[in-house]
């Protein structure tokens, strides 16, 4: 699978994956705690090198129930954990687990690293274009955009990595969380507007 490299800061980097290039799949490495953590990993061309340059591997959190993605291979090639949603946290990991969905058909948590102020995130925030009403820059996912998590504010993240499309960087990133949480019921209209041209224009295009 090819990838295309994002995020990169001084502990960690994102890369998304071309396939399905609609979805822009996104999956972190970040380095803390001595170890490096990885977010709903897809595999790709040179992520494995990208991993070990970065450091010593401590394990894969899969924070969305349905982002199996290439989760449990890469785990074991790595010879790390794998932990699958852990609403009950990791034990000694350098990040606090935020529980963010919890419901029958959707599970997910997100990952805060204080140290790094680095919050990460699977579906439950976005920057690709099916998240985003006009002018948004970061936006919470379709579905919960009546009730968004607002569990995910109240921080200052330097950086907010999210699994579909690049994350935000800099005094802008906490600024831009609060935002998307604060404004996605009043700017629902708006992304109901945007989605419905977006549709229009594929079906002209076909």
């Amino acid at each position: 699978m090819k990838v295309r490299f994002c995020d990169e800061f001084d502990a960690g980097f994102g890369w998304i994956a071309a396939e399905p290039p609609l979805l822009q799949r996104c999956s972190h490495a970040v380095r803390s705690g001595g170890g490096v953590w990885l977010t709903d990993p897809v595999d790709g061309e040179g992520v494995e090198a990208r991993i070990r340059a970065l450091g010593e591997p401590a394990g894969v959190v899969q924070l969305l129930d349905r982002h199996k993605r290439d989760s449990v291979a890469l785990a074991s090639r790595l010879s790390v954990p794998h932990y699958e949603v852990p609403l009950d946290g990791v034990p000694g990991a350098p990040f606090q687990v935020v529980k963010v969905v919890g419901i029958p058909t959707w599970h997910e948590v997100a990952l805060w690293f204080a140290e790094e102020r680095a919050l990460v995130c699977a579906d439950a925030l976005g920057t690709a274009s099916y998240y985003l009403a006009p002018g948004e820059q970061l936006a919470v996912h379709p579905l919960l955009r009546l009730l968004p998590p607002r569990r995910l504010g109240g921080r200052q993240p330097l950086h907010v990595l999210v699994g579909h499309g690049a994350g935000l960087h800099g005094e802008e990133a906490g600024a831009g969380l609060e935002r998307a949480l604060r404004d996605s019921r009043r700017t629902t209209p708006r992304w109901v507007a945007g989605a419905a041209r977006r549709a229009a224009r594929r079906l002209t295009q076909r």
